[in-house]
Parts: structure tokens; C-alpha cells; sequence
């Protein structure tokens, strides 16, 4: 990819001029650009809600997307969106001037959630089913409201795998957050661009942008939590076992139902034998020589 002034988006610039770097967002694009198609997230006069929370993994999402858009790669229009959701302390200012400055479209949405979820969780229970149910509510009527066709998030490879062990753990079924969805009401798509790229990109490449990273105050807060659980457990076979977290992730892409014990994805009851013939082989099949 070129890297002059003149040919690069104004997410870019000032990025590092090092190998290291380049090679890095350019394995970035590529996985992000695999997804898009894998999973054809690209439809026609479509347009983007890209829901910015101000963490790594957002603004390496925005600053892609927008690469892949400014290459010509991603027809789509996107319109970054961050909600304000009430949180103590939250610095209302940094996303505004940090999309503004850089030229990038944009709306800024105001809605209390915090309060309502601090006023309903009992003491002692995560935040998370609740702030995302309120959340995700809200990024839809934002989307409705601007005409958009799909609400993007920045979820990527490791919260996929994370959350299919979540399942598997806590919730008794094989199941993950898919790349690409139709929500309930089904008038949207909700796309998750990033499904391919490991957090360990996502994290290198805000730090080496310098991106103003803005914590998570409500459930990033709170301690013991089933997903940071999963995630040490995960990060110990990582560690014994380098590149276990690609393989799992392939295995997700790679579904065998014959090979499971669901009756309702394959037709166990239905499964029949052929008649040997005499020879030992299967009536009407050649044998083998």
C-alpha cells in the first residue's frame, strides 16, 4: 500500500514509517477485507452506521474501513457514531474533536443508559446483558433515523472465540457471535468487519496510531467476570501452545454436523446402511483395485 501524504486517508497520518508497521495494517486490511467478502457484507447503496466506543478495537475498525473505502475496495457510505452513555467522568470531547480533525462523518448521541442499568443490576451481577441490550436499541434507531442499511462493531477474532466459550461453559450450546447477522426486527444487517483479526493487531496498531483510548468505566470495571475468565484460559494455552487461538478459530469455520450430536442440524433417525453384496462391497458400488 502507498503511504504518501497525498495518497492516504487522514486516519493515517502520521503513522509509522516502519516495516513493522506497514506490514501490520497491511495483514489488518487483508483480514478485513477477507471478511467483508467471505461473508458479502457489501450490498448495494448500502451505508454503514460504525459504531465508535473510543477503544483499540474501534478505532482500528474506523480507520480500515476507511482505508478500504479510499481504495476503492468497500462501496459503501460510512458514518461513524459514538453514544454517550452517561458514564461518570466519560470525556464527552475526545471523540468529536478527534473525528472532526480528521475529516471523518460523524453523529454524537447522548442517552443515560448507565443509570438505568446501575438502578436495575442487583449489587454484585455484571452490567454487560443489560448496557448491551441498551445499547444495541439505541444504535438501531440511530441507524434508522440516518438511512443506514447496517450497524458495523468492532468485535473481532478473539471476542468470537471468547464468547463461543462462554457458551460452551455457562450456557450449554455451540454458539458464537456470527460475522454477519439480520436483527430481530429485520430491517438491518449487523456486520462485524474485524472477525478475522486477532486483538493482539488490534492493540498494536491503536498504540502505534497514538489513538486517544477511552476505557470502558462500567462493566470494563468489574472484576471476576466470565469473559476475563475465558480469556486467561485462553491466553494459557496461547502461551503453552503458540497459535492455538487460529486453530480454534478455524474449527469455527470448519462445522461438521454429522459429527456433533444435534438431531436438528443432521438427520440421525434418517441414517440408513447399504447391502453388502457377496463380495463384501456395497450393491452397485465398483470395488477397489
Amino acid at each position: 500500500m502507498l503511504d504518501e501524504t497525498d495518497d492516504i486517508h487522514p486516519l493515517f497520518h502520521g503513522a509509522p514509517a516502519s516495516t513493522e508497521f506497514k506490514k501490520l495494517r497491511k495483514r489488518i486490511v487483508r483480514h478485513t477485507r477477507e471478511a467483508v467478502e467471505q461473508y458479502g457484507m457489501v450490498e448495494p447503496g448500502g451505508k454503514w452506521l460504525v459504531c465508535l466506543s473510543g477503544g483499540k478495537d474501534s478505532y482500528t475498525l474506523l480507520a480500515v474501513l476507511h482505508e478500504l473505502q479510499w481504495r476503492g475496495l468497500l462501496p459503501v457510505e460510512l458514518l461513524a457514531c459514538n453514544l454517550d452513555q452517561g458514564q461518570p467522568g466519560f470525556p464527552a470531547t475526545v471523540l468529536p474533536e478527534f473525528l472532526q480533525q480528521r475529516g471523518v462523518p460523524h453523529r454524537i448521541e447522548y442517552q443515560d443508559t448507565y443509570s438505568i442499568v446501575v438502578d436495575k443490576v442487583p449489587q454484585g451481577r455484571t452490567y454487560c446483558a443489560l448496557c448491551s441490550r441498551l445499547r444495541r436499541g439505541n444504535l438501531y434507531r440511530i441507524a434508522r433515523e440516518e438511512g443506514c442499511t447496517a450497524v458495523v462493531l468492532g468485535h473481532h477474532r478473539d471476542d468470537i472465540l471468547e464468547t463461543f466459550f462462554m457458551n460452551l461453559f455457562h450456557g450449554g450450546r455451540l454458539a458464537t457471535m456470527p460475522p454477519k447477522l439480520v436483527n430481530e426486527e429485520g430491517d438491518l444487517f449487523l456486520y462485524r468487519p474485524l472477525a478475522h483479526v486477532a486483538e493482539a493487531d488490534c492493540e498494536r496498531f491503536a498504540r502505534a496510531m497514538n489513538y486517544p483510548i477511552i476505557p470502558c468505566d462500567l462493566c470494563g470495571s468489574q472484576d471476576g467476570l466470565q469473559r476475563q475468565q475465558v480469556k486467561q484460559i485462553l491466553d494459557g494455552w496461547e502461551a503453552n501452545s503458540p497459535g492455538r487461538r487460529q486453530v480454534m478459530f478455524r474449527a469455527l469455520m470448519n462445522a461438521r454436523p454429522s459429527h456433533l450430536l444435534d438431531p436438528k442440524l443432521f438427520d440421525f433417525a434418517g441414517l440408513s446402511t447399504e447391502p453388502l453384496k457377496s463380495d463384501g462391497n456395497p450393491e452397485g458400488l465398483p470395488k477397489l483395485r
